[in-house]
Formats: C-alpha cells, sequence, structure tokens
C-alpha cells in the first residue's frame, strides 16, 4: 500500500473541507500532520487507530485534517510524471497500450536531442517499444502518429482521472472528502 494506513499518512483539506490537491494528492506524512494540529493550524476530520506516545503527551494519529486558514493552489497543475501519465490516462499516445505505469516513460515530441523542452504541451505518455521505436525523431520522421495532441490539463480533468486509484491506496477515511463532486447514483 502506497499512501493510507501502511504509512499513516494523513489527507490534508483546505478550509472548505475539500482536498488541497488531487494531483498530486495532498496527503502528508503524519508527523506533519501532528505539527498542523500542535500549532492549531488545523483540526482533526478522522484518525487512526494507532497511537504515538512522548514522555508527556500521547497523541492518536489523524487520518483527515483540515487546514484552518485556505491554502491556495498553484495557477497550473506542476508538471510531474504521474500529473502527465493521469492527463494522458496512463495509456500510450501512440499505440494506445495501457501497458501501467511501470511499463510507461515520457516522450519528447520533439526530442530534447533536436531541441525540445520538458514542458505539458512537448510531452506524453509513452509504452517503452514505443519510445524505442520512435528514438530520438519527431512523430513524423519516425511514421508514428499521436493520438491527441500534448497540452496543458486543467486541474479539474486531472482530478476526474485521479479517481482511478487501485483498490486498497485510499484509506477509508479519506473516501467521504475525495469524491465530494461525485455525480450520485438515483
Amino acid at each position: 500500500m502506497v499512501g493510507g494506513a501502511a504509512t499513516f499518512d494523513a489527507l490534508v483539506l483546505n478550509a472548505d473541507y475539500r482536498p488541497v490537491s488531487v494531483a498530486p494528492l495532498s496527503v502528508w506524512p503524519w508527523q506533519e500532520a501532528v505539527r498542523l494540529l500542535l500549532g492549531g493550524r488545523a483540526v482533526r476530520v478522522a484518525s487512526y487507530e494507532r497511537v504515538v506516545r512522548s514522555p508527556s503527551t500521547e497523541i492518536v494519529l489523524p487520518s483527515v485534517v483540515a487546514l484552518k486558514d485556505w491554502h491556495r493552489r498553484p495557477g497550473r497543475p506542476p508538471f510531474t510524471r504521474y500529473n502527465l501519465y493521469l492527463r494522458d490516462r496512463f495509456t500510450c499516445q501512440y499505440c494506445g497500450k495501457t501497458p501501467g505505469s511501470d511499463s510507461l516513460n515520457i516522450d519528447h515530441v520533439v526530442p530534447r536531442i533536436q531541441g525540445g523542452k520538458t514542458l505539458w504541451e512537448n510531452a506524453v505518455a509513452c509504452c517503452i517499444p514505443c519510445n524505442t521505436r520512435k528514438g530520438g525523431r519527431t512523430p513524423a520522421q519516425a511514421g508514428m502518429r499521436l493520438l491527441r495532441e500534448p497540452r496543458l490539463p486543467r486541474w479539474e480533468e486531472l482530478a476526474r482521472q485521479r479517481r482511478t486509484y487501485p483498490e486498497g491506496f485510499l484509506h477509508e477515511s479519506w473516501i467521504d472528502y475525495l469524491y465530494w463532486d461525485a455525480d450520485l447514483e438515483p
């Protein structure tokens, strides 16, 4: 398990009880969540059944905390490998296969060797065989076509894609705070 109970990370919510960030998800180490609580900068929303002790204090580890003051998210999503894979739905943008994140690479549409930059508008998720086939060429030079042109994603798009976490990744106490804008079943 990457997050949640195995590491006792805490989901950090903004003052409106929405996650500070969804891509990447605002999951902070339990030590930082405890500092927020002790410093009066956050309130406990949910807890684990785990206690940590010091000589003078006993604290139940928080699983969800809400900040008392609004935390502004950056204007544009950060360019990270995971956010790029989210934007491209963990799918190779040349062949359309979904090999899994361990078999995906970042491909520069205009290769760096030809002056291409590492930007949202020049990078796509790519499987290893397609990346090898393309090499240091542009898609046109390699006789390959992109399924979708690379672009800067919107926060909302990444949030929708973020809901595709693998089973068991999220701690059960986080679920109510992650899907507040999802369509409800009739």
